[in-house]
């Protein structure tokens, strides 16, 4: 499936989650608002009968019009213009509400009409009763004849509507579910094409890496079949010598690839002996050194530690070393200039490998460590390599429970600093 095809589906797929997502919406909105109006109305009638039957009680002739008011969403208020009894009061809410299928907790306020302040309040909850007592403290109480009104308040209006909305909120779930898989399928799609460039990448890399060393070696045996070439021993020791040197490129190259098998987690074996930092850096340095001087550079220690002596596999730290320092040569083309050093943190040791090569972009900082991936430089043969050995290094790094980090810039050279514990 090729690069367009994908986006293609992508984009199908985006737009028609929109869609859904855009509708699933808009009717949940419309559901919670037609529930919130059957709500309001439901509250209305009966507020509305609990104020005609008060009237009624207190043989009140007067008829009110309109006297119930919504304040806010979850609160009304009644007038009444006459006495309420806190009991009587709270008897025929919890009546009506029942007998419109409000089963809510709420809160009622009783106010005096001319200095609205509070004169009595109750918190109801549909699961507790508390009649004796509130009939006693009404009781208890001096009502005069002057005029009241009461509000009732609602604090859970809302997850009480949403309650009510068990379908819509089941179906929302589902289109979410629907939507972390689909966000998990792309990802996955996307990984598995970018690792297919990167496999088609690493053939064409290994093909043009191998290819030029059995090229040149077929053709130095072409030469040796000669049979004149034993007259000429310079000749034939300068051919065999090619061969030689052709030969032992293949083999490191070789043994780079095997390394990606043996590296896994759960194969890995490491040894556990004691090895010296410093040492192994300054016999690494010393391997690198004719390298760096062709190309005219430098390469420098500046080694601090106090503690320096680690419990490892020493081929591999040193082959993670070595992955480094090849790399900071690598990727700076002209006077290379190379300075490793370590420091002491907490209980461990910092090893620092910093370059004055091209550096690396910040959106590769996060794939660089990945394996196969190598930063595209314009020409993809212009610096050898198959994109294991960062891989390689944190691979073996984190094996200790140590970390691999990077910090660079485009054009400013680069610095891998590892930290490893020195107590296991």
């Amino acid at each position: 499936m090729n690069t367009k095809t994908i986006r293609i589906i992508i984009v199908f797929a985006v737009v028609s989650l929109v869609g859904m997502i855009a509708t699933q919406i808009f009717w949940v909105k419309n559901a919670y608002n037609l529930e919130e109006k059957q709500f309001n109305d439901r509250v209305h009638l009966a507020l509305t009968n609990v104020t005609r039957e008060l009237l009624k009680i207190n043989k009140d002739e007067s008829v009110l019009m309109n006297p119930v008011k919504q304040v806010s969403s979850n609160y009304f208020t009644t007038i009444i213009n006459d006495t309420v009894h806190p009991y009587l009061l709270e008897t025929l809410l919890k009546k009506h509400f029942t007998n419109r299928n409000l089963n809510i907790d709420f809160e009622y306020v009783i106010y005096d009409c001319f200095t609205d302040s509070v004169v009595f309040g109750n918190y109801i909850s549909i699961e507790e009763t508390d009649k004796d007592e509130l009939q006693a403290v009404s009781y208890n109480m001096e009502w005069d004849k002057d005029g009241h009104y009461f509000g009732v308040y609602f604090p859970t209006k809302q997850t009480y509507i949403m309650n009510k909305m068990g379908i819509w909120i089941f179906s929302s779930s589902i289109i979410l579910i629907i939507i972390m898989f689909f966000s998990y399928t792309i990802n996955i799609i996307l990984k598995q094409k970018r690792l297919s460039e990167i496999k088609n990448d690493f053939i064409n890399n290994i093909t043009h890496e191998f290819k030029t060393p059995i090229s040149t070696i077929s053709l130095s045996a072409e030469v040796l079949l000669n049979p004149d070439i034993i007259n000429q021993p310079e000749r034939l020791k300068n051919y065999a010598k090619i061969i030689q040197d052709e030969n032992n490129r293949l083999k490191n190259q070789v043994d780079k690839v095997l390394q990606l098998a043996t590296i896994e987690r759960d194969k890995l074996k490491l040894e556990n002996e004691a090895i010296d930092i410093h040492q192994l850096i300054t016999e690494s340095v010393k391997s690198f050194e004719l390298l760096v001087n062709q190309k005219e550079g430098i390469i420098t220690t500046n080694l601090n530690a106090t503690n320096f002596i680690f419990y490892g596999d020493k081929v591999h730290i040193s082959n993670a070393l070595y992955n480094l320092i090849d790399n900071a040569i690598k990727y700076s083309p002209e006077k290379p200039e190379i300075s490793i050093s370590t420091s002491p943190y907490k209980d461990g040791i910092e090893i620092s490998v910093r370059d004055n090569g091209i550096g690396i972009s910040d959106e590769a900082h996060k794939q660089i460590f990945e394996k196969f991936y190598r930063e595209p430089t314009g020409n993809v043969h212009n610096i050898k390599g198959f994109g294991l050995g960062l891989n390689y290094v944190k691979t073996i790094v984190e094996a200790y429970n140590g970390t691999v980090r990077l910090v660079s810039k485009k054009g400013e050279g680069s610095t891998f600093i590892i930290k490893l514990p020195l107590k296991m």
